[in-house]
């Protein structure tokens, strides 16, 4: 089974681009910060996929979306908080043996003056993943805005304390594969270095790769043995982010 993630920071701008259609096969496609409505485009987005969106309820903001070739027993679109729930920022959908989570998590922004809120966002969303974990094994996926530890960026320490590579960010992503999570590129390429899934569109960052690592496939760590590869797409074009992609045994 093969999955991909991909924040296409504005699905119809990736479409119109003529990227989308060269993503490889696919079984699963998780898609982050879509900016709009299914019903903006006039012809579906995926022939033969059953499909699932969660737009934010601020237009053009957000929203995340799920193509999926088999269809699951259930979707259900949040983590049942109001205070978290408007943005269109998760989607789950539950299969027989496993359940996949879309997460595009909330970015702490400018001067930091989210950050606050992403303390709470990350709580609550560790605690929503550890009650679907209790019922079967869970894969999750998306654009987590964080870059885990200095390897996965170019510069760490001209990034201290910039949205996504604070100490407080950090930790919190450390809780989250404590808990019982596995960052599968990770796990799988403990040692590769200069992998990276976004890159500011400032300065040639994307030519020059000076990149960070910040969109992630985990899995419980009961399902990581089922794991035979966790990849980024780098070469794939239409956002300034490109495609993760975890292959999983059935």
């Amino acid at each position: 089974m093969k999955l991909l993630s991909w924040n296409v920071n504005g699905l119809r701008a990736c479409i119109k681009s003529g990227h989308f259609a060269e993503l490889p096969d696919f079984d699963i496609l998780a898609l982050q910060e879509i900016k709009m409505r299914r019903e903006q485009l006039a012809e579906p987005v995926l022939d033969g996929y059953f499909s699932y969106w969660n737009s934010a309820s601020k237009a053009g903001y957000s929203g995340t979306a799920v193509f999926s070739k088999t269809e699951p027993k259930s979707a259900t679109y949040g983590i049942g908080q109001t205070e978290h729930d408007n943005e269109g920022r998760v989607i789950t959908l539950r299969y027989d043996d496993f359940t996949f989570v879309t997460v595009y998590t909330p970015n702490s922004q400018d001067e930091l003056r989210r950050l606050d809120y992403r303390m709470n966002w990350e709580d609550a969303f560790r605690s929503y993943l550890l009650t679907l974990d209790r019922e079967n094994p869970v894969i999750i996926c998306g654009d987590m805005n964080v870059a885990h530890n200095e390897i996965d960026l170019k510069n760490p320490k001209t990034n201290r304390r910039n949205p996504g590579f604070t100490d407080e960010e950090r930790s919190k992503f450390t809780a989250l594969l404590q808990s019982g999570f596995a960052d599968t590129f990770r796990r799988l390429h403990p040692d590769a270095k200069d992998a990276y899934s976004w890159w500011s569109y400032r300065a040639n960052a994307r030519v020059n790769n000076v990149g960070w690592r910040i969109d992630y496939f985990l899995t419980s760590e009961r399902l990581l043995p089922s794991v035979t590869e966790a990849a980024i797409l780098p070469h794939q074009y239409g956002s300034d982010h490109c495609p993760v992609q975890l292959t999983v045994i059935r």
